[in-house]
């Protein structure tokens, strides 16, 4: 193998649209929406199993099933004599949500316009699923004699883990990546088409405020759930931003924002407009730049809700001198305001990525040599596993040739002109990578 393959762009196109009409069925936000990410597999598989090793091809496939049509998928070609591995994983199955009415177009149906490709998961994940397929497609029809194994691995269920062991997770905890620590790992999944060198761990959070429902014209005879829920939050992010400012790293890894903390969600009792509320819930999440521990970060946010219960009475400035977090009852019980934290579901690890490592070189050289430039960026994006499996041993690093403008949101697209440069990357990566390791 001299030099990089140019994508197959009639092939390209024809799977993707295939996979985007069943963007539909692989949303993922249960319990009202749960993907059934073989509807994906089905179609990559009628392109790659003539090429499989039962069929007399080069091609190695696993489909791995942890929970009821919702596959992994494994795809290796294996090198006769390897001396070391190149794996590309993380390319998801699954997309987010999409409302059809937030958009211009169909978002359940590939719309090319000019370089432009719109779809739910063109971007985030089914346009890299596709590249990365067609990566294999093309090592299967060149047949190169390589010196190293090229791993693939497409993963279930990366959107939301509420429903656990049905992904990466499980992928790894069966051994089944065991194989690729001798070569760098990729994780293809970000966007703007730049290596990413580093991502932030995400940690999701509850807080709930308990106070007394009562009439608002004698606000004093109640406890408003919904200013001590505001006033929790405020202090907590007050006492957050000041134990976890940004740092110089941050800096040295062009991160562009440092570590926050925020809401995202607020809900509370069907109560009327003139009642106190009784009580009151924030969501929200932490984004923890990997220069700081997920454990200290979460027992500072206890040990800040510790405080505040301890200081119910004082912890806030006052709003007027009817509203009150502690209250005296007719019948002389003193009645306190409470908050409480939960911690929802397993948080994502960020990762800095090693800038010293083979992978990180061959990338950066791999993208100077198609695009003429490279620019390492970090985000306070997540992603599952990476930080897991870097500590494992594994060369982690990361890229994606999406569009960051458009990832989550409405008219969702890619660019075919990216798609076929990244193409070209990943097939120069496979070029640096043989070269090196099996010097």
């Amino acid at each position: 193998m001299d030099g990089p393959y140019d994508l197959n762009e009639e092939r390209y196109i024809g799977l993707l649209e295939k996979l985007i009409g069943e963007a539909q069925y692989v949303q993922n936000q249960p319990p009202k929406l749960v993907p059934e990410e073989d509807r994906v597999i089905q179609h990559m598989l009628a392109l790659l199993e003539p090429h499989s090793t039962k069929n007399g091809g080069p091609l190695h496939i696993q489909h791995l099933h942890f929970k009821e049509k919702r596959g992994n998928l494994i795809v290796e070609y294996r090198s006769a004599a390897p001396k070391g591995t190149v794996a590309f994983v993380g390319s998801h199955l699954d997309v987010v949500p999409a409302d059809p009415e937030g958009w211009d177009r169909d978002p359940f149906k590939l719309t090319v316009e000019g370089d432009k490709l719109y779809g739910r998961g063109t971007t985030d994940c089914l346009g890299h699923v596709a590249l990365v397929t067609e990566v294999f497609l093309q090592l299967a029809e060149n047949k190169p004699a390589l010196d190293i194994t090229v791993f693939g691995c497409f993963i279930a269920s990366e959107e939301n883990s509420s429903i656990p062991e049905v992904g990466v997770d499980m992928v790894l905890k069966g051994g089944h990546l065991d194989g690729i620590k001798n070569g760098p790992v990729f994780w293809i999944d970000s966007a703007d088409s730049e290596p990413c060198i580093g991502t932030a761990a995400a940690i999701q959070w509850s807080i709930r405020a308990e106070g007394k429902l009562f009439h608002s014209g004698l606000p004093h005879k109640g406890i408003n759930a919904l200013e001590l829920c505001q006033d929790a939050v405020t202090e907590i992010q007050r006492r957050f931003y000041t134990d976890f400012p940004p740092c110089p790293e941050e800096e040295r890894y062009r991160f562009a924002t440092p570590s926050t903390m925020k809401p995202t969600k607020i809900a509370g009792p069907d109560n009327s407009v003139n009642q106190v509320p009784p009580w009151c819930t924030m969501e929200g999440d932490i984004r923890l730049t990997p220069f700081y521990k997920v454990e200290d970060c979460k027992k500072a946010m206890e040990g800040y809700v510790a405080d505040i219960n301890a200081n119910i009475t004082t912890f806030a400035l006052a709003r007027g001198t009817a509203s009150k977090y502690e209250i005296t009852e007719e019948d002389g019980n003193v009645l306190r305001g409470k908050v409480e934290l939960e911690w929802k579901g397993e948080a994502f690890r960020g990762i800095a990525c090693s800038l010293d490592s083979p992978g990180h070189h061959a990338i950066v050289e791999a993208h100077k040599l198609i695009r003429g430039d490279a620019k390492p960026y970090a985000i306070t994006g997540s992603l599952p596993l990476v930080g897991d499996l870097q500590d494992a041993g594994f060369d982690l690093q990361i890229s994606g040739y999406g569009k960051s403008s458009v990832y989550h949101g409405d008219n969702e697209y890619c660019s075919l002109s990216e798609m076929k440069d990244a193409h070209k990357i990943l097939t120069q990566l496979i070029v640096i990578l043989n070269k090196k390791l099996a010097e």
